[in-house]
């Protein structure tokens, strides 16, 4: 029959694309590719050989059964056996019209027209299995295409996934390498950091050494001048004893005494200053100490003036100060507040000294300090006339290494250091300056 031929031409095309996209093709192709053609060719001789009829009915039968053989046991077509559920009733209907047909000619007269009405219907079960299982093929080849993509989804991230995790390690070796470098930076950092204070120390020292050198000479002068008179008027009263007066003698030994006690004061005034010196140079053990801030304020200026005289002899200035007597002992580290004065006399005097060059003999350098107690805090304020600092370094002051000196006359560490001893303290220092007119800094530390 036609439909035999027709129902072969289709499940071979059906079949062919199910094996298209697998390791099968190869085999299968021509195979399944004739079948078609064969399926054609046997529909074409039914329609134009009538005498043919018996034989192609046969082979009809036969190719059907030859797929199902087909679709029952070889495995690369185990996914096709829906097929069979469509063909099933056909064939089964079809086989047995024929053995009726051909046994039994009477009982097919009687029987024929519901046979073939059954043929109708199996052709008909058959379409409709046939439209749902393409259905459910294209379905599965959607959720197959998904599936696909999915899994090609997951190794385009599981690559990203890689590419990263080296990214990563290699960035996470290039910090640690960096974190390396900036650990050794940083130790080299503080190393030099330390160079440089203990170098602003040992210029401040200097300074110091100077001023207290001065100091000390002072009365060793008087000592030494007075020692030499007195041995003068001693030597005149052995020599002229018996000549003088009693009247003479007393002024003689009048005048002695008058001499010892100015080399005894002189003595006791370098002595002071001797025990000053040591007190200020000895190790700074941070521990705070009733200090007079008057004295000690009074004392580092003098240091500092004649510090300065004593590196450059062209230096002069006028330096005032005004103390509040009011102002009692407060508890502080004597050596840090010292070094802060210092640093801050010093700033002053240079400020001055530099304007002076400038302006020549018409300007007139003054540096003053003045202290007072406000509303429960020691004031310090230490001003001088120089040119002021510039207001777009103003906010720059204090930090670290940062001077408006020249290169090599400062470390740019002296104001910053000032403001972490007076921070630590528990106080404040300010500055208030303008251009061309001077600047003052204002310490004040709590009473």
């Amino acid at each position: 029959m036609t439909a035999d031929f027709f129902i072969i031409f289709f499940v071979a095309r059906y079949l062919r694309s199910t094996v298209k996209n697998t390791e099968y093709f190869e085999v299968w192709n021509k195979r399944l590719t004739w079948a078609m053609y064969g399926s054609i060719a046997m529909i074409v001789v039914q329609a134009t050989v009538h005498s043919a009829h018996t034989i192609t009915m046969v082979v009809g039968g036969a190719a059907l059964l030859g797929l199902v053989y087909i679709l029952y046991t070889k495995p690369e077509f185990k996914h096709a056996k829906s097929v069979w559920v469509a063909l099933a009733p056909y064939i089964l209907v079809s086989v047995f019209t024929n053995l009726i047909k051909f046994i039994l000619p009477s009982l097919y007269e009687s029987w024929g027209s519901f046979l073939d009405t059954l043929e109708g219907f199996a052709i008909i079960w058959g379409i409709g299995v046939w439209i749902v299982t393409i259905r459910q093929r294209k379905e599965l080849e959607k959720e197959r295409k998904k599936v696909e993509e999915e899994q090609a989804n997951n190794k385009v991230v599981t690559a990203m996934k890689a590419e990263l995790e080296v990214q990563v390690a290699e960035r996470t070796a290039e910090l640690t390498k960096q974190k390396e470098e900036l650990e050794h930076a940083l130790e080299e950092l503080k190393a030099t950091q330390t160079q440089l204070i203990q170098s602003e120390k040992m210029a401040s020292l200097g300074e110091l050494t100077a001023g207290i050198a001065h100091e000390i000479q002072n009365p060793l002068n008087f000592v030494n001048n007075f020692s030499e008179v007195n041995i003068e008027l001693i030597e005149e009263l052995k020599v002229d004893g018996k000549k003088l007066t009693t009247e003479e003698k007393e002024d003689l030994m009048s005048d002695i005494t008058q001499n010892l006690e100015k080399i005894s004061y002189h003595g006791k005034r370098a002595d002071a200053i001797v025990k000053s010196m040591l007190q200020h140079s000895r190790r700074n053990t941070g521990q705070k100490e009733l200090t007079d801030i008057n004295a000690l304020s009074d004392e580092y200026l003098r240091l500092s003036y004649h510090g300065l005289r004593a590196k450059d002899k062209t230096f002069n200035a006028e330096f005032k100060t005004d103390f509040d007597d009011s102002i009692e002992k407060i508890e502080v580290v004597p050596q840090d507040v010292g070094r802060v004065l210092l640093n801050l006399f010093n700033n002053a005097f240079y400020a001055v000294s530099d304007k002076k060059k400038a302006a020549g003999e018409n300007y007139k350098p003054i540096v003053s300090l003045t202290t007072k107690k406000i509303n429960g805090a020691i004031e310090i304020k230490v001003s001088d006339n120089g040119n002021g600092v510039p207001q777009n370094i103003v906010d720059k002051i204090f930090q670290p290494f940062f001077t408006t000196k020249p290169t090599g006359q400062g470390t740019g560490l002296g104001l910053s250091l000032s403001y972490d001893i007076i921070k630590s303290h528990g106080g404040e220092i300010k500055i208030e300056t303008k251009e061309n007119e001077g600047t003052t800094f204002i310490v004040q530390l709590p009473a």
